[in-house]
């Protein structure tokens, strides 16, 4: 027994069917934006607007984009929502498989490896223009004692970031404003929590206003997540109000169409 779960399913016949090529067409599917990772002084803040869209109509305006895989990994989506929920469901079935076989946690590096295998095997779909995401994977590496940042293209290929990731459709608009902000106040793994957080949802609320999928805060509070030294931590409805309060005005008080 090699903690391999894929293998196990395929072995037993009942692997998913990430390359299935039949489906709905991409424009019925449901896809979510947008989510954005940045790291600060004790780890990294996961960021998500809750909206899900498919086409130009609102679908859900409560959907959770950012999931924990392990204690110690955040999973970001944004794309094809259905697909992408398959796939974590897969991830974490994969990395509890690999704990309890070998009796000891997967690596890093085994986490996004396998990461890379599940979206290469759905790179047929994708190829296709069905079941499309894109994931921002983030960690704590209690090896280099730092969280990072990593992200992927469709056919899997792995890529790690700097300071800070997003992926979805308002990411486009606001990937300039990442630098900006990180020329002006220096890197975002120097700075504090609370003050990250307050780039991060002025950043939802910029891509908000120039993309039309992403819902930012304004009517619905977004998902955040940490993940650090003490593993996955949710951010508090209370920290998030508290954090929107003390935005500067002009973001705060604006209303959206």
């Amino acid at each position: 027994m090699n903690g391999d779960f894929h293998e196990l399913l395929r072995s037993e016949g009942r692997l998913p069917e990430f390359q299935r090529l039949v489906g709905p067409a991409a424009s019925e599917e449901v896809h979510g934006t947008t989510v954005l990772a940045m790291r600060y002084k004790d780890g990294v803040l996961n960021l998500g607007d809750r909206r899900a869209t498919t086409a130009n109509l609102v679908m859900y305006d409560r959907a959770e984009k950012i999931l924990p895989l392990d204690d110690f990994t955040l999973i970001a989506v944004a794309g094809a929502f259905g697909k992408a929920m398959e796939v974590v469901r897969y991830l974490q079935h994969s990395f509890k498989y690999f704990a309890r076989t070998q009796l000891h946690e997967i690596s890093l590096e085994g986490k996004l490896q396998e990461v890379s295998r599940a979206l290469a095997g759905n790179l047929p779909n994708a190829l296709q223009g069905i079941g499309l995401f894109i994931p921002v994977l983030s960690a704590w590496d209690e090896r280099e004692k730092a969280g990072r940042i990593f992200f992927y293209d469709g056919s899997g290929a792995r890529f790690e970031s700097g300071d800070f990731g997003a992926a979805g459709s308002g990411s486009e608009r606001i990937r300039g404003a990442f630098h900006y902000i990180e020329r002006v106040k220096g890197p975002f793994h120097e700075r504090d929590f609370s003050d990250v957080l307050a780039d991060g949802l002025r950043l939802l609320d910029i891509a908000a206003e120039l993309d039309s999928a992403t819902a930012g805060y304004a009517k619905i509070l977004p998902t955040a997540k940490t993940v650090g030294p003490e593993g996955v931590r949710e951010v508090s409805e209370d920290t998030l109000r508290a954090a929107i309060e003390g935005l500067d005005q002009p973001a705060k008080g604006r209303k959206r169409a």
